[in-house]
């Protein structure tokens, strides 16, 4: 029977540090090392665990190579028959988009569990340490499946969570529908079924980033003339690349008509367009341009990579 929890980081403010222990904001993201975080916590020690280092990023500069390399990791740790479980530490400015990602290229058997931290790891009141412990502890119970990010108690699936406030520590929420299971006490309490994965393949994300497509997000708002199109268009025909637009749209994926006319003109050119929608929850229903459904745009951003990386 798989035994061990391997823990991937990758960096982030679970990993940050700051010359304060009050310095909840300036600080240095991705600074300290999985194997000082996994130390700091103590009821860790004596857990069958193995750890390493794949990156050390602040999640905002989270780049195309480093998703193509974590999901070939995860996907041979999952393929170990020793592995239990995958935990990854990630910086919450990107997390939904990497755990959206790896959610469709895998399909796991096994738990692959997001966690991460809204204070870095030398706050006086740091939230990383419980995080992970939380994480490793969903990871290592029987029949969890699927990628998930563990966070504040709640246990999230990749394809529904959504980064909802840029300070407080209950930061992550999944609008449509709630959290798939909460973590109390260190037992897990089952809400949902959990999530299979679409297991479009690891292996078909470019290790080169310059292989991936161009992909653009842009957002409706008074005022907008959609000038940004056609400009995009010549600059991923310049490049030689195909082009992707996600448009986050106002309400059910409303479009002034400048930019909408716009998008339609770049359609007809070859431009993949998706519609998303710039409220914190929801789906966009109907209408003639691709709906994105109730993926955040930045996740409908991740999508349309994919959709165009399969073709």
């Amino acid at each position: 029977m798989p035994s061990q929890v391997f823990i991937v980081g990758t960096g982030g403010t679970i990993a940050g540090s700051a010359a304060s222990s009050t310095d909840h904001v300036g600080y240095r993201a991705g600074a300290v090392g999985i194997d000082q975080l996994v130390a700091a916590v103590p009821a860790l020690q004596g857990v069958p665990l193995a750890f390493e280092q794949l990156a050390q990023l602040d999640s905002k500069d989270m780049d195309f190579g480093t998703w193509a390399r974590l999901a070939r990791r995860v996907q041979a740790l999952l393929d170990d028959p020793a592995v239990q479980g995958v935990v990854i530490t990630h910086g919450t400015d990107t997390l939904e988009e990497t755990a959206y990602l790896l959610h469709r290229v895998l399909k796991p058997a096994k738990p692959v569990v997001f966690t991460a931290a809204m204070r870095p790891a030398t706050a006086l009141s740091a939230d990383g340490p419980q995080n992970l412990l939380d994480a490793v502890n969903v990871a290592r119970t029987p029949g969890v499946q699927g990628v998930l990010v563990v966070f504040g108690g709640a246990v999230h699936r990749a394809d529904r969570v959504r980064k909802v406030h840029s300070y407080q520590v209950q930061a992550f929420a999944s609008p449509d529908g709630g959290p798939v299971a909460l973590v109390e006490s260190g037992s897990l309490r089952a809400l949902a079924p959990w999530p299979a994965g679409d297991g479009l393949g690891a292996e078909r994300l470019p290790l080169e980033p310059a292989a991936w497509p161009r992909v653009e997000l842009l957002w409706n708002a008074a005022g907008v003339d959609g000038a940004q199109v056609p400009l995009l268009t010549e600059l991923a025909r310049r490049e030689g690349r195909r082009l992707g637009l996600v448009v986050a749209g106002t309400g059910n994926g409303t479009l002034a008509n400048p930019l909408e006319a716009a998008l339609r003109e770049a359609q007809e050119q070859g431009v993949a367009v998706l519609r998303s929608t710039r409220c914190a929850a929801g789906p966009v229903i109907g209408g003639e341009l691709p709906s994105a459904g109730a993926l955040s745009a930045p996740q409908a951003r991740v999508e349309l990579l994919l959709q165009l990386l399969m073709k």
